[in-house]
């Protein structure tokens, strides 16, 4: 029976994986994307992204939670200078796993793990987007413009 299991062991001991994603996570915040598998890369999801969230907060204790997790002062000053200013607007969601076939080895599905805000191509992709709304129609859209357009033609003749 799974009675309260509420996170993937990964097949290691609680101080084998402590310092598992311990170590992943000090990659990807020095190096803004790793290459994993699909299992870590969730684990890692779930360990790295309340880190994050307290890392917006520039703080004493906020910086002593953080090192008590990474161990890694250079990390710590990268986490706190660039890359919390890049998540500051962000309210969560601070990573993407993107899954990139099967290795060959073992046949075991990766992925890569990256930092959103991080990836320049994903931002000029989501800078193209409309900023249209879901309800509006082309119809209604028109009929706006063309109210507008009245309403300057008649503030025109009346200031003349």
């Amino acid at each position: 029976m799974r009675h309260n299991k509420n996170f993937n062991h990964l097949s290691r001991t609680h101080s084998h994986r402590a310092a598992m994603l311990s170590n992943m996570a000090c990659s990807l915040i020095m190096h803004k994307r790793i290459n994993t598998t699909v299992a870590k890369a969730k684990a890692l999801r779930k360990y790295v992204e309340p880190l994050l969230t307290k890392s917006k907060d520039d703080s004493t204790n906020s910086r002593r939670v953080v090192f008590s997790y990474l161990q890694n002062k250079e990390v710590i000053k990268e986490l706190f200078s660039t890359v919390a200013s890049a998540i500051d607007a962000r309210p969560g969601g601070y990573t993407r796993i993107i899954k990139t076939g099967f290795r060959l080895g073992d046949a075991a599905e990766t992925c890569f793990i990256e930092l959103v805000d991080f990836n320049e191509n994903m931002k000029k992709q989501s800078a193209k987007k409309s900023t249209r709304t879901r309800r509006s129609s082309k119809k209604k859209d028109e009929a706006a413009e063309v109210v507008a357009e009245e309403t300057t033609l008649v503030e025109e003749k009346t200031a003349e």
